[in-house]
């Protein structure tokens, strides 16, 4: 199913997206972290779309991010498909390490404030430095509770997936000598359209990734290009820690970026970024 987080009216929905309506199934306040909600209680999608109240179009609706509030901060890695390593690696700016290809997934996070939906402007003129890049990525996030999962289980914890713009100040990224600062802009995580659940998924190695900027391709990509693949992430974040229901990871992103272009294509206000998954929707925001 996909499920939706949106406004209309000014009023808070949430329900599952049925061709070009979308069932509402929760509304108000209780509306913005239903969906969080719904997979920290579980994951029943069958009897939360069961408690549809009634139907408004798709067209008549402000589509928020799936999770407007997560639950935590959202894990992200770095330089995991192999030519973007080679790219990132040679720009200047990755101070990750030596290596070009990494011998271990490389772990950040982006503060859970930088998340926007669909439609709405990533704030290009926070960054002080105007090194604006884009990041298109998919996002998986976890429905059960995972402590030390084998890569053979993972995906028994996954509940879905969510497109994700992992927008970077590339000079505050190389600046700080760590990724934190430069990533977790307020609005520099666009996500969405919708959360599409695991089983209407299917293989996910197969999805493919497109990301442009003012209609010109950028980013083209498949999952299965991964360095470490989604069972080998999950393993890996959950070897030492807990990962609760509602975390979201965002598995990386392809070759294309602005930094691998010389010189560099930074992102400015007027441009119009585009991530597009197989599957999963596209996530428009145009930059300001």
């Amino acid at each position: 199913m996909k499920l939706v987080t949106c406004r209309a009216n000014g009023t808070h929905l949430a329900g599952v997206l049925e061709g070009e309506e979308i069932a509402v199934c929760r509304e108000g306040a209780e509306a913005r972290t239903a969906l969080r909600d719904l997979v920290a209680n579980g994951g029943d999608v069958a009897a939360f779309a069961a408690s549809a109240t009634r139907r408004v179009p798709l067209a008549e609706v402000e589509l928020t991010a799936p999770f407007p509030a997560p639950v935590r901060d959202i894990f992200c890695v770095g330089k995991n498909y192999y030519e973007h390593a080679r790219e990132f690696h040679d720009s200047g700016f990755d101070s990750s390490g030596k290596e070009a290809t990494p011998t271990a997934p490389i772990i950040f996070t982006k503060a859970t404030t930088s998340v926007v939906g669909p439609g709405d402007t990533v704030k290009a003129s926070l960054d002080p430095t105007s090194t604006v890049d884009y990041e298109g990525e998919l996002g998986l996030v976890i429905g059960k509770r995972a402590f030390q999962v084998p890569a053979a289980d993972a995906y028994d914890v996954v509940f879905g997936y969510v497109i994700i713009n992992d927008v970077t100040s590339r000079e505050l990224q190389r600046k700080h000598n760590q990724w934190v600062i430069g990533k977790g802009i307020d609005t520099f995580c666009p996500m969405g359209p919708w959360l599409v659940t695991a089983d209407e998924v299917g293989d996910v190695t197969a999805l493919e990734l497109t990301t442009t900027v003012n209609g010109e391709t950028r980013q083209s990509a498949c999952v299965r290009d991964l360095i470490f693949d989604i069972p080998t992430l999950i393993e890996t974040l959950s070897a030492t820690m807990t990962l609760l229901p509602g975390d979201i990871i965002a598995t990386g992103t392809p070759v294309g970026v602005g930094i691998g272009f010389s010189p560099p294509k930074y992102l400015a206000p007027g441009d119009v970024v585009k991530v597009a998954i197989s599957k999963l929707g596209e996530l428009t925001n145009p930059i300001g």
